[in-house]
């Protein structure tokens, strides 16, 4: 590895060590979705979140070409097994998240023939939330609940990966089908003139006509979400690397121009990307840390021919480079996340300039993609 990227080999080696300290604490249970104080505790395997830990372990078990996280992958896995044969906590849209960095990662790393059977059974579980006169995967909540019912959300774009893998696998089409049409309602609604993103959008679902969007977690119904940028970004990207339509891609390149064109002088945007430097409101390394995988990812899968493959891969370097640099944990020997300076939810004030689970899972991705060519689990 050049010298200019010893930074990298340094924050692998800080997130391996981490990761061998935190085995102990959540060997049979998983870390909440955000620190108190920096802190996880060990909670149990039902919330949407609970696959992000079992995901940093497959990548360090890539990285590090050994047997030694085996012992707790297993553990884990049968975790996921058991909540899906006893639907624990899945009337959700990211079935995918969970499925995707645990059946779909154990079968890529491993070969488990479970986990290929496990994840045709998660994809037929997230089937169920599928409404065909929308065209879209309901993103929260039983079917039933009319506060909930025919809303989309941008995040879902990253759940549709399990999809895909299921088609794939059993050479079944219906949710491939199903996949690219939700992809392409939110391409439709959620991207708006700007290739700015609503949070959330609302369908008739007796009618499938879209209704209006909104937003659950940005400042306003009309402000740019920063995390929801991000999974645009990502999003997109792989439903253009899975389906082939380039429409993908070039929404993905409007998101990232957005986004990109937003980033302070540290490069690590605020939880809303309609702040700027001296507005005094938080930054989210999480989106920072999703952005980098997508904007790799988008460079990855451009032609050779495109220019702005390397401003894409510029970008992301910086990004890494930043977090590294100011945003990790390093020297806070009470802390066992990755990253601070997270936002969960800034308008309930849940994990407010804290970790938060999924940003510490795309900034061990983040640094993977940088280290070496990686078959991920998307």
């Amino acid at each position: 590895m050049e010298n200019e990227f010893l930074w990298l080999k340094n924050d692998l080696d800080f997130v391996l060590d981490r990761i061998r300290k935190n085995i102990p604490v959540f060997y049979n249970k998983v870390p909440g979705a955000a620190s108190h104080h920096l802190i996880y505790e060990a909670t149990p395997n039902n919330y949407w979140t609970s696959s992000f830990w079992i995901g940093m372990l497959f990548l360090a078990k890539e990285i590090t070409q050994t047997n030694e996280f085996d012992e707790v992958i297993s553990v884990q896995m049968k975790s996921f097994q058991e909540r899906l044969e006893n639907k624990v906590e899945l009337e959700t849209h990211d079935i995918g998240f969970l499925y995707s960095l645990s059946a779909v990662a154990d079968y890529k790393v491993n070969g488990t023939k479970t986990s290929r059977d496990l994840i045709v059974q998660a994809a037929d579980c997230l089937m169920v939330r599928f409404n065909e006169k929308a065209g879209i995967i309901q993103a929260w909540g039983n079917l039933d609940d009319l506060n909930e019912n025919g809303r989309m959300i941008i995040d879902g774009l990253m759940n549709l990966p399990l999809l895909y893998k299921a088609s794939e696998l059993t050479g079944n089409d219906v949710y491939k089908k199903a996949a690219i049409r939700h992809a392409k309602q939110t391409q439709k609604y959620i991207i708006r003139e700007n290739n700015t993103t609503y949070h959330t959008y609302f369908f008739d679902r007796r009618t499938g006509e879209g209704v209006e969007g909104s937003t659950a977690q940005g400042y306003s119904d009309d402000s740019c979400w920063a995390r929801g940028q991000a999974w645009g970004i990502y999003g997109f990207t792989l439903s253009y690397l899975h389906s082939g339509d380039y429409t993908f891609l070039e929404s993905a390149q409007g998101l990232a121009d957005y986004y990109i064109s937003r980033l302070p002088v540290d490069n690590v945007a605020y939880w809303d990307l309609i702040f700027q430097e001296g507005s005094q409101q938080e930054r989210d390394s999480s989106a920072a840390a999703i952005s980098i995988c997508g904007l790799l990812e988008l460079a990855k899968q451009l032609p050779l021919s495109n220019s702005n493959r390397n401003r894409y891969e510029e970008a992301a370097i910086k990004i890494s480079k930043s977090l590294s640099e100011l945003y990790t944990t390093k020297g806070i020997s009470e802390a066992n996340g990755l990253l601070k300076h997270g936002v969960y939810d800034k308008n309930s004030n849940k994990g407010v300039d804290e970790s938060v689970i999924w940003g510490d899972y795309y900034y061990l991705e983040s640094l993977v993609r940088l280290s070496r060519s990686w078959n991920m689990y998307w």
